[in-house]
């Protein structure tokens, strides 16, 4: 298990500020060994709960064509028909993973191949499971087109804890199924729009595993 490279800035930032909190306690309220020893308690309680936010743990993707695999860690919240309004602006499969802040927060490329669109949103932070968190929240659009030439789409959006969203690609950039391609901070969801012809492999409330568990089978 490793730490993300998103958590070390933060993790810095917040041994500083605990360490200063408890050693200001210490050093004015030495008789106080009761609170010093519950705000201790309290720190590393704090300091694991981000620890675990950032944690990266090694997932071993099985690199295949046909396959879509799961772009984050969480819940299967929604599987159904929609119209894709921004690229595709038609049908398609959409699938949804809710990412809760104990969830592992690295977004992985579902399919392998060739970056056709990217787009960055501004925009609210309404929380993740809202009917319009999709259209108006802060997110990414990535469409990538794989060797057989099928376009997918993903989404990384945010929610009313995660206020930053970082990506690492752009478009004309060749991608490998199971590598990083993002990271939402303290959750929120990834959307997928698959092929109406696509085979869907997951079910409502399933938690698939990113980088490893198949959601779909391309045809």
């Amino acid at each position: 298990m490793t730490i993300h490279k998103e958590g070390y800035s933060l993790l810095i930032k917040t041994i500083l500020v605990l360490g200063l909190i408890n050693f200001a306690l210490a050093y004015f309220l030495p008789c106080y060994s009761v609170l010093n020893t519950v705000v201790q308690v309290i720190s590393a309680l704090l300091f694991l709960i981000v620890l675990q936010f950032f944690r990266n743990p090694v997932r071993t993707t099985i690199i295949n064509p046909k396959h879509v695999i799961a772009p984050a860690d969480g819940k299967v919240v929604v599987i159904e028909e929609v119209i894709e309004t921004e690229y595709f602006k038609g049908p398609r499969r959409q699938v949804s993973i809710f990412m809760s802040p104990i969830n592992v927060h690295v977004n992985r490329n579902p399919i392998s191949g060739i970056v056709k669109f990217f787009k960055y949103h501004p925009g609210l932070f309404l929380v993740a499971w809202h009917p319009k968190s999709s259209t108006e929240n802060e997110r990414t659009t990535v469409v990538v087109e794989n060797e057989n030439g099928v376009e997918i789409l993903f989404r990384q959006i945010a929610g009313a804890l995660a206020k930053r969203i970082v990506w690492y690609v752009k478009e004309g950039d060749k991608v490998v199924q199971g590598e990083d391609f993002g990271f939402i901070k303290f959750g929120s969801r990834v959307d997928i729009f698959l092929p109406l012809d696509a085979k869907i492999l997951v079910n409502l409330e399933d938690r698939p595993i990113g980088g490893e568990t198949v959601i779909a089978e391309l045809v």
